[in-house]
């Protein structure tokens, strides 16, 4: 089914269930790493793999996609950081604009260039209005997006860049703090989010607990996306999982 990821993300929102995402570096996996990992996800029934970085120097994008996809059934959808990070053998591709910045090349024009490449690809194509939220220290993704983020305290802010976003077309709003923040997204910014759009909502960045990760969803957060913590302690993989799909409604 083309639209088979996407419609995930619909299908569970509407039924109130939140996901987990795992997301993983390719510079920083090796094969055993990977097999370890998919393990651990499968014990843990994460959701979906989200495969990218925002600065991916290594050249085995498709042998991280293959090994995954061989080891385990999880969804394995890239967040690329480049045009160059695209892959056939994945699920679905994250078609991110970074909709809080004023970079040109980020909104538009790395599009343009990756386009007819992404077509040929066959992927499933999710355009995604990403924000760049300040997560407390200079980030990766900021430093090479050459964007400021939103300040941490203006919830307005974030609130009426994901409105553009979804009037403009966006089907999916993710939020994030970047690799390596210090802070995590508040609650209260997510919430003032969830109120006012309904495309599904992916959070991540600094988050480095369970709690946390529960909390972001009791906010409205759709989709919790974690990856610096677990590449420290792969034990997490489990904890993050289980307060994410706690947060779940109770089925009556």
């Amino acid at each position: 089914m083309h639209n088979k990821i996407y419609n995930s993300f619909i299908d569970r929102k509407a039924k109130g269930i939140k996901s987990f995402a795992v997301l993983i570096d390719p510079d920083k996996v090796t094969p055993a790493g990977i097999a370890d990992l998919a393990a651990k996800c499968m014990a843990a029934k994460v959701d979906y793999i989200f495969l990218g970085g925002s600065l991916v120097i290594t050249d085995h994008l498709d042998e991280c996609v293959q090994q995954f996809k061989s080891l385990c059934d999880i969804p394995v959808v890239l967040f690329p950081g480049s045009p160059s990070q695209v892959s056939r053998y994945a699920d679905a591709l994250l078609y991110l604009s970074v909709i809080s910045g004023r970079n040109p090349e980020l909104l538009i024009g790395q599009h343009v260039l990756s386009a007819p490449a992404v077509k040929k690809s066959g992927l499933e194509v999710i355009s995604t209005g990403y924000i760049l939220i300040d997560g407390g220290a200079p980030t990766t993704v900021s430093y090479i997006s050459n964007t400021t983020p939103v300040p941490a305290d203006k919830d307005d802010i974030a609130m009426c860049t994901a409105i553009a976003g979804e009037m403009l077309g966006m089907k999916v709003v993710f939020m994030d703090a970047g690799s390596g923040a210090r802070k995590p997204i508040s609650e209260s910014m997510i919430a003032r989010v969830a109120s006012q759009v309904s495309a599904p909502i992916i959070v991540g960045g600094g988050i480095r607990d369970a709690e946390k990760a529960y909390l972001n969803c009791k906010a409205g957060a759709d989709i919790i996306v974690v990856g610096n913590a677990i590449e420290k302690e792969t034990s997490l993989i489990k904890e993050m999982a289980d307060a994410v799909h706690a947060a779940a409604p109770v089925l009556k």
